[in-house]
């Protein structure tokens, strides 16, 4: 197992002891640069308005997300490994 692949695996573990939103935006406070947040609130919401029917032109009028990010959003939401599904369908 190559060092990244132990890294990644120790991070995905981490996600997963997480225990409630004080506990999570704490991590991402501190993980994570204000921007690097963003851009990733900004792709959550624009594959949760994907899934809801949005068009392209929506969606970036909504969050302001580039075509190029949207296009590559979009791909994963339909093509992807599930997880943006999987999380925002999640009850």
């Amino acid at each position: 197992m190559t060092d990244k692949q132990v890294m990644y695996d120790y991070l995905v573990d981490c996600l997963l002891k997480l225990d409630g939103k004080a506990e999570c935006e704490a991590l991402l406070a501190d993980l994570c640069t204000y921007a690097e947040i963003d851009n990733m609130a900004q792709r959550m919401y624009s594959a949760k308005l994907i899934l809801d029917g949005k068009t392209y032109s929506e969606v970036i009028e909504q969050t302001q997300i580039s075509s190029a990010t949207l296009s590559r959003v979009s791909r994963c939401v339909k093509h992807g490994c599930g997880g943006y599904r999987a999380i925002i369908e999640k009850p």
